[in-house]
């Protein structure tokens, strides 16, 4: 985790970092209703891809509504919100 005047930030993969006070949940991507609401995000314009191209395995939901597709697990980003 990194402090930039007072704001922690988290890395999300591939020099993308997010606002830690931002993020509502870290979901695993697999389920059905899950692959729903990114389509309905990508269709509205919600949808922030960082995954670099490669296989999206979790989304952070954030506080203004918008998702973010990282590539990395849910665990390490749970593990770097926890430090």
């Amino acid at each position: 985790m990194t402090t930039i005047r007072n704001m922690e930030i988290i890395s999300v993969g591939f020099g993308n970092f997010v606002m830690k006070n931002r993020i509502v949940a870290v979901i695993k991507v697999g389920s059905i209703p899950i692959k729903k609401i990114k389509e309905e995000a990508d269709k509205n314009g919600k949808c922030i891809d960082v995954t670099g191209g490669r296989k999206t395995k979790s989304i952070i939901f954030s506080d203004s509504g918008d998702i973010i597709l990282s590539a990395l697990s849910t665990d390490t980003i749970r593990d770097r919100i926890n430090n």
